[in-house]
């Protein structure tokens, strides 16, 4: 197994746009950014730690750099890790609502 994190370097920040929003209202889905080197059991123990909830599935993607201007010059995002996380209908996490 890779080497080990603590349960808070692994979650940096909630992500709350309108698809996120969406997502946590019709499937109990909430997204995540995420460590670079954390993986899905790393994820699932932080959010079940944090949140004193049960984690039923987490998905994981790494999301693609993007090109950003600035006048004449041209730069570019970083590479960053996004979690999706699923948890059952008859539980929540509070720190979302009323966003």
């Amino acid at each position: 197994m890779g080497f080990a994190m603590h349960l808070y370097e692994v979650l940096k920040r909630p992500i709350t746009t309108e698809k996120s929003n969406r997502l946590k209202d019709d499937y109990r889905q909430y997204a995540f950014e995420v460590d670079e080197r954390a993986n899905k059991v790393q994820i699932r123990e932080a959010v079940e730690t944090a949140f004193k909830v049960q984690v039923v599935d987490v998905n994981v993607m790494r999301m693609a750099r993007k090109r950003r201007r600035f006048g004449r010059r041209v730069l570019y995002t970083p590479i960053w890790k996004k979690a999706i996380v699923t948890i059952p209908a008859n539980q929540r996490i509070d720190m979302f609502e009323g966003v």
